[in-house]
């Protein structure tokens, strides 16, 4: 677990008007953070989903609706979506404004607010905080409400990692039915707070 992380050092807008595969890719080592009112809480971003617009599992594929808009807006902003009438999950909008792309965090290493995130979790295992997205969602405290916040800006922020992380693989998506063949999730190498190895 790192010791030293630089909170301050927040990835910029520009990180994210690239494209989708690429940034999901860069995004693996980085910090998501939320500055909460009930504490700060961070994890290492291990594992991502990059999903396109002419892709069938992505949201944005049959165009603009009030549920994707945020999706088309400009990059760098959190797309925040309900599923299976239960759980929240977390993406950053990608791409440049008017194209719907956007990568699901899928999983992080908890590096910082750990007890914050055992609380509201109920759990105490630390593999098991955040190794998907429903269970990262829980664990940062992370809400409908924070559908379309600047990830520029905060309270919910990407900040850089320190060095270089393990090499990343390439495979393909888990959870969804149309386009899971399509080598679009990436993780850290070696990592045991991944969602699935």
């Amino acid at each position: 677990m790192e010791k030293e992380i630089n909170f301050s050092d927040i990835l910029p807008r520009s990180f994210y008007g690239r494209d989708t595969v690429l940034v999901a890719r860069e995004l693996i080592g980085h910090h998501l953070v939320h500055d909460s009112p009930e504490g700060l809480t961070a994890g290492r971003i291990v594992e991502t989903e990059a999903y396109l617009q002419g892709d069938p599992a992505c949201h944005a594929s049959r165009g603009m609706t009030n549920r994707n808009r945020v999706m088309f807006g400009p990059p760098g902003y959190a797309y925040v979506y309900f599923i299976y009438g239960m759980y929240y999950c977390f993406n950053v909008v990608t791409a440049a404004a008017g194209v719907g792309e956007a990568v699901l965090i899928r999983a992080l290493e908890p590096v910082a607010g750990i007890p914050l995130m055992q609380a509201r979790r109920g759990r105490e295992k630390l593999t098991e905080l955040c190794s998907g997205p429903a269970r990262l969602v829980l664990a940062m405290g992370i809400t409908r409400e924070h559908n379309g916040c600047d990830l520029t800006r905060g309270p919910l922020f990407i900040c850089r990692g320190a060095g270089r992380p393990q090499p990343v693989v390439t495979t393909t998506r888990i959870g969804i039915r149309e386009g899971a063949e399509l080598p679009l999730r990436f993780y850290l190498q070696g990592s045991k707070y991944v969602s699935k190895r």
